[in-house]
């Protein structure tokens, strides 16, 4: 296995570095203002609230009551494109407002904020993993969603963590040998699980990265009942520990599933508010990220996807801002590899998250 040392990357104190993230604090009174404010914008401006997992609960109850949805990133692009709604409010990371936008360019796609990026999509710009690319030209390129509209206009294939270990394994029995973009330990996963020739980029997402394997196997001492629920962009060390190893999707599945009252969680914990929904009687414990005087045992929630907050929310359902533009020419190139990711998933037998 080859990786690519991409000194371009900046580093995880700089990724980290987006300001204060904590949700803004609300009395009741203003809650219930800015709750009942947006269900109204919602409806006057023909919009739905699309909310992935890892956001504020109070953005996941939102999106659900006022017939939106909360899911993982490929489930909001599947709700997007279903859904007959003339503007998309994606609250999430730029990519997801991104994706919407490529598979919807006939409809308003806005977001709470375009600050909210994500450190994986940061690790591969376009012109570095074109050049990468050009480099390469006997791979098939397979991007993580979670990338930029130019990076997906530049790949063959666009996966899931729901659904990559099946198309590489499709790959792989053509006899494809794969570029992998960005997510290192994700890589390194599917390559273990399908034997595939994979390229991998050297990137990382912040928050799964930091997972502790020697801290993981200290805590499970504790718990030894407990099942441990992993997130494949975790390290191998991590993985290596887990019952199961998932899509945001699957890790919930998990929790409703397994017989075991105690779960060891590896992933971002604004999972833990629809696990709770799902499985209120089971203890959620968060996996280890910090080492020994940290402030937390567990730092693991990404610092964009708390940026959105009830305030941007209604602020941009208000002025119609933050809208998500894509030049048509990008747009053009980055659906087709959405779109044969999305007609594979269609195919018997291959939808399942792995």
């Amino acid at each position: 296995m080859s990786i690519l040392n991409n000194t371009s990357i900046q580093p995880v104190t700089n990724l980290l570095d987006t300001g204060s993230v904590a949700p803004p604090s609300y009395s009741k009174s203003e809650r219930t203002q800015l709750r009942a404010k947006i269900k109204q914008l919602l409806n006057e401006k023909d919009a739905v609230l699309v909310a992935h997992y890892y956001v504020d609960a109070e953005i996941q109850e939102l999106a659900e009551e006022t017939g939106g949805t909360v899911a993982d990133s490929l489930e909001m692009a599947r709700f997007g494109t279903n859904h007959p709604a003339s503007t998309l409010v994606v609250a999430g990371v730029r990519f997801m407002g991104e994706t919407a936008k490529i598979l919807n360019p006939e409809k308003t796609v806005i977001m709470p904020t375009l600050q909210a990026e994500c450190s994986l999509d940061i690790s591969a710009p376009i012109e570095e993993f074109s050049r990468f690319c050009d480099e390469n030209p006997d791979r098939t390129v397979v991007v993580y969603a979670n990338t930029s509209a130019a990076v997906k206009a530049r790949a063959d294939w666009v996966v899931t963590s729901s659904n990559a270990v099946a198309i590489i394994e499709h790959l792989r029995e053509k006899g494809e040998k794969v570029l992998w973009a960005p997510d290192k330990h994700l890589g390194e996963y599917i390559q273990q699980k399908t034997g595939a020739d994979m390229l991998i980029w050297d990137g990382a997402c912040v928050v799964h990265e930091a997972f502790k394997s020697d801290t993981l196997e200290n805590l499970r001492k504790h718990y030894p009942e407990a099942a441990v629920l992993v997130h494949p962009e975790s390290p191998m060390g991590v993985v290596a520990q887990a019952d199961v190893v998932g899509s945001t999707t699957r890790l919930i599945q998990a929790v409703t599933e397994l017989p075991n009252s105690q779960f060891i969680v590896a992933t971002d914990n604004g999972i833990f508010h629809k696990m709770k929904q799902v499985a209120g009687d089971k203890q959620l414990i968060e996996a280890p990220t910090a080492g020994v005087g940290a402030t937390c045992e567990s730092c693991a929630h990404c610092p964009w996807m708390a940026m959105n907050s009830l305030n941007n929310l209604t602020s941009a359902l208000e002025g119609m801002n933050n809208e998500i533009i894509i030049d048509e020419a990008t747009r053009k190139k980055a659906i087709q590899p959405l779109l044969k990711m999305l007609s594979f998933n269609e195919k018997p037998g291959k939808s399942q998250p792995h």
